[in-house]
């Protein structure tokens, strides 16, 4: 059975589906109902994109009632993205269809019509099937500055290996571990999500944690950095002024890559200034209103984490856009 069969002759291609109690299957779920296996949802998500790109949200199976949100704002099929994508997905481009949940995460770089023509953004969707159709579709898309396009050319590897069939993590232990992230950075506690020494960060394209990342921010040539890798990072309190991370959402996890996705919604209001940051020769620094000057602000965000083969968090890709202070999720 296809998906064009059951969406009539209007859909871009072809999607297979796989027969009920197959590999597309859910264990527990045998209902009948069409069921995506992991090379249909990479295809429905591809489908969807190059939809984007034409502005032809009809050239895809979006359900009549599909609740399509962007950079936290409702919206309908048409407009957004859908009214100024110019091309794209580039070389860049991360899949992580979860066949459990029937959703399809990606994030990737596309081009958008600026005002002087062409520019990149970083694009963070997902999706989610029901009976064959797209009933849920979101959207986080950021503008990216041109120092960080370097890297933003192609995925680290680690983002699109698969991981070796016996050593691969169960879809719900994926799941544990992508959202353990999430207690991990709101307590400043990098005991609670398993990183691996070698783990590193990416934000927007900036590499924000791990052995390659810069002193980071209020660094001083006098005095020790404070702790970069990944766990040590989160140790340092340097992410206090991160009041709540709200809307947490596992969306997607692919034992065969050993990815998870999920989306999130920080708030940032920093009226806990100030506070003490821990260095790395143990001694603390002061975060206060003069080297931290900034008005309250939300950042929803996706992040992506590759879960290898000893079950430690090796890389990071994440996607934030900045919102005002206490701004709804879109999913109210």
């Amino acid at each position: 059975m296809t998906l064009r069969a059951a969406i009539g002759p209007t859909a871009l291609l072809a999607l297979s589906l796989a027969a009920c109690g197959g590999e597309g299957q859910p264990a527990g779920e045998d209902d009948g109902a069409a069921t995506c296996d992991r090379e249909c949802l990479v295809e429905v998500t591809d489908a969807y994109l190059a939809a984007l790109v034409a502005g032809d949200p009809s050239a895809v199976p979006l359900a009549g009632d599909v609740a399509f949100v962007e950079n936290v704002r409702r919206m309908r099929p048409g407009e957004g993205l859908w009214a100024n994508a110019a091309s794209g997905p580039t070389g860049f481009a991360i899949h992580v269809p979860d066949v459990v949940q029937q959703q399809a995460g990606f994030v990737g770089v596309l081009e958008r019509d600026g005002e002087t023509g062409p520019e990149p953004v970083l694009l963070a969707l997902r999706l989610k099937l029901e009976d064959a159709e797209i009933v849920e579709a979101e959207h986080l898309v950021a503008g990216v500055n041109v120092n960080n396009m370097q890297r933003l050319q192609t995925p680290r590897a680690g983002l699109t290996s698969e991981v070796p069939a016996g050593s691969r993590q169960a879809h719900d232990d994926l799941v544990r571990i992508g959202l353990s992230y999430y207690d991990a950075l709101d307590d400043n506690d990098g005991s609670l999500m398993p990183f691996a020494d070698d783990c590193q960060r990416h934000e927007n394209g900036m590499v924000t944690a791990g052995p390659q990342a810069g002193p980071g921010p209020n660094a001083a040539a006098d005095r020790a950095p404070v702790a970069r890798l990944c766990a040590a990072q989160l140790d340092s309190q340097t992410f206090v002024y991160i009041d709540r991370i709200e809307h947490r959402r596992l969306v997607a996890a692919d034992p065969v890559t050993g990815l998870a996705m999920g989306f999130s919604h920080f708030r940032h209001p920093f009226d806990n200034l100030p506070y003490e940051v821990i260095h790395t020769d143990g001694s603390t620094s002061e975060r206060n209103r003069e080297n931290m000057p900034f008005d309250p602000f939300d950042m929803p965000a996706a992040h992506v984490f590759k879960v290898g083969a000893d079950g430690l968090v090796h890389e990071i890709e994440a996607v934030g856009v900045v919102a005002p202070y206490d701004s709804p999720t879109g999913w109210d």
